[in-house]
């Protein structure tokens, strides 16, 4: 089985054709915490590795997104009643563009652990896409210029916006799953006009009924190719789909117990790997080359013990990392799901861990990030602290660290 699984053709990420040292949507250039970059400083500190620190106004937990000598990323003022997009220069962390994308008279309430700009801006050439959940969703040029706006994915996220948006062929995708209603939709990349929305199709009876807890979620899809067929893996509550990204129709689905979900999938090896989310996380490996219901046929191996809720997982050749929300990691052979070891590494997490320069980076709520090697047995390297909470992943380009907290964005590098 491991062998066969291991054969199966499933290539890496489709997102977006990106430059290796670019870094233009969630979680890096293939959207499962992988980064090209080298020669990162290992340690550092307030007063040390830190070529510049800028202020950001506001609040929003979106990582930031790179392409070039720009970077974007998002924040809301006022209480989320204005919302912006921001573009910084590379080099020197001045500000290129700030633009008011949408204003709002009422934007509700958010999680403690959530902003009005939690979604990360996606680059795609001379177009930045961000997305503002059901607040409003947007296209503008990498000069600052707006292409269009889109207002019309209303639906109640309750906590504020989460899932970030995807690109492929001439379509935006992005997840919509709120309290009232949950669909996948798919914009016109020139327009922004919707060009299908699909309704998910496999909630439990309870959860609509309002018995069970209401079935949001937050999460981003992945784009992966399994033997040629382009799948759209999707996680809302109970379930993960496989969707056709050109038309919404469904390839597999595969039924869990869950709801509030926020882990983006991660594929490797012929399996795909979620969490079912709140209350009591599962986390499941699920095989990817079937077709209808596989909830029976093609669960791979499952665990309770230490799943995450929000920080997404992190293959690296034969080995999955997991870190739960309250700072335990996990290592186990991604295949069998075969505990390799299991370590307490500080506080509470959201961020995802980052594979970059032969390393694992974790960070955590608090500024702390822990630095330990990948392998079959535990080895920290290092631990450092910045001022601020952290809840954004980090991006990783060239020999750069882009570590966004509260207040600041910090570019880390050795001098």
């Amino acid at each position: 089985m491991k062998h066969f699984l291991l054969l199966l053709s499933v290539t890496c990420c489709l997102n977006v054709p990106t430059d290796a040292a670019d870094s233009p949507q969630f979680r890096g250039p293939g959207g499962q915490g992988h980064s090209d970059a080298k020669n990162l400083p290992l340690t550092w500190s307030e007063t040390e590795n830190i070529a510049w620190k800028v202020p950001i106004a506001g609040l929003g937990w979106s990582s930031p997104s790179i392409q070039g000598d720009q970077i974007w990323l998002t924040t809301a003022l006022d209480d989320g009643k204005s919302l912006h997009a921001i573009a910084l220069d590379r080099a020197s962390g001045k500000t290129l563009h700030d633009v008011e994308v949408f204003t709002l008279e009422n934007p509700g309430g958010v999680h403690s652990k959530n902003s009005h700009a939690s979604p990360t801006p996606l680059i795609e050439g001379d177009r930045v896409y961000v997305h503002y959940g059901a607040h409003g969703t947007a296209c503008l040029k990498t000069d600052g210029t707006i292409v269009w706006k889109n207002q019309a994915l209303k639906h109640d996220h309750r906590h504020g916006p989460g899932g970030s948006p995807v690109v492929f062929e001439d379509l935006l995708i992005l997840n919509c799953d709120g309290s009232d209603i949950q669909f996948v939709v798919a914009l016109d990349k020139a327009t922004g006009e919707i060009r299908w929305q699909k309704k998910r199709e496999h909630i439990h009876a309870d959860r609509l009924s309002g018995k069970s807890n209401v079935p949001m979620a937050y999460t981003t899809p992945l784009l992966v190719d399994v033997n040629g067929t382009i799948q759209l893996l999707s996680t809302g509550a109970d379930s993960i789909v496989a969707y056709n990204p050109r038309t919404g129709d469904e390839y597999w689905w595969f039924r869990f117990d869950g709801y509030s979900n926020v882990l983006r999938p991660v594929v490797a090896n012929g399996l795909v790997f979620i969490s079912s989310g709140y209350d009591r996380p599962e986390f499941y490996a699920v095989r990817i080359d079937g077709s209808g219901d596989v909830t029976e046929s093609h669960l791979a191996w499952n665990m309770k013990k230490a799943a995450p809720l929000n920080p997404s997982p992190l293959v690296v050749g034969e080995e999955l990392y997991l870190v739960s929300d309250n700072g335990i990691a996990t290592c186990v052979d991604a295949v069998t799901g075969e505990e390799r070891w299991q370590e307490r590494v500080g506080g509470n997490f959201s961020a995802s861990p980052t594979l970059a320069d032969g390393r694992i980076y974790l960070l955590d709520e608090d500024g702390a990030t822990t630095v330990i090697a990948p392998g079959r047995k535990f080895e920290l390297l290092a631990t450092n602290k910045l001022d601020g909470r952290t809840l954004a992943t980090p991006a990783m380009v060239d020999d750069t660290i882009l570590l966004r907290t509260d207040t600041h964005l910090y570019r880390i590098e050795k001098p």
